[in-house]
């Protein structure tokens, strides 16, 4: 027996339970679970915004159906060979239970939708982004016990006392019976809860201009799973030695420490405009 297993993180016998014919699985369960706790604390904090519950529901409706098209659609993108390789099933990809939802094609879809509801309910789209940055993290946080219970996207082999068992039905070729690897879902799943934590407390010690809130959300999130990533051993695109969406990290904290400086400047200019027009008309009185 490995020396370290007495200390390591055994993965779940059973991801998927059956009332009569129906099964329940884990990795929806999770989705589903994080979801609701997104769109709870979302209602929260979406009246100091101007908004109400109603609205981030309606809106979320929206959002979560977009985001979840979204997060299939980069998945399979980005992973083509497990659906159009060779020994590949295309109808497979339509299978999202099985798990496979890219992170980054459900915020971007998602993120139409939202603007998408947030027109209809009357509700400023940028209002209902900073409201909902913190519960994105809880949420993915909660969807990555999904992976767990699933026993995929691991990380590499290690000897660390907190290595993740992986069955040998699960095991990918070339490991040994017994081989620990690094719990990334874990590693994930912590990064995600210490990021909320940190919007949480900054969002009411400072004053953020709107927007800046999501983009921050943006830049921790990209941070965290820069280092994960690079953990990772499942299969994936590769563009210049390295996986797609360790590019794809690079690119969007870029994106989003751009996004946050040009929305406080933005807002800026936008106070600064609106007190020029107030002070005139007191000017011309004098």
């Amino acid at each position: 027996m490995n020396p370290t297993v007495w200390a390591s993180i055994p993965s779940p016998s059973q991801s998927v339970w059956y009332l009569g014919p129906f099964p329940l699985r884990a990795y929806a369960l999770c989705i589903i679970l994080g979801i609701v706790v997104a769109g709870w604390l979302t209602a929260k904090r979406i009246v100091h915004r101007g908004g109400t519950a109603e609205q981030v529901f309606d809106v979320s409706f929206i959002a979560v159906i977009f985001g979840i098209i979204g997060g299939r659609l980069y998945h399979v993108i980005s992973s083509p060979r497990a659906y159009f390789g060779e020994g590949g099933d295309p109808i497979k990809a339509l299978y999202i239970w099985e798990g496979g939802l890219g992170i980054w094609g459900a915020i971007a879809l998602g993120a139409v939708g939202a603007w998408i509801g947030c027109k209809r309910v009357g509700l400023r789209f940028s209002a209902y982004a900073d409201a909902i940055a913190p519960g994105l993290l809880i949420a993915q946080a909660i969807g990555r016990l999904g992976n767990w219970f699933n026993q995929e996207l691991f990380g590499g082999p290690t000897t660390l006392p907190w290595g993740l068992e992986i069955d040998d039905r699960h095991l990918p070729a070339g490991f040994e019976s017994g081989t620990l690897f690094h719990p990334t879902f874990l590693y994930e799943l912590l990064w995600c809860l210490a990021a909320a934590a940190v919007i949480l407390w900054l969002d009411k010690k400072r004053d953020f201009k709107p927007g800046q809130v999501m983009w921050l959300y943006v830049m921790l999130y990209t941070m965290g799973r820069l280092w994960i990533e690079a953990l990772r051993i499942d299969d994936a695109e590769l563009i210049l030695g390295l996986r797609l969406n360790i590019w794809t990290s690079i690119i969007i904290f870029i994106v989003g420490l751009v996004g946050f400086v040009v929305a406080g400047k933005r807002n800026n200019q936008i106070n600064e405009k609106h007190e020029d027009e107030t002070q005139e008309p007191l000017d011309a009185e004098a």
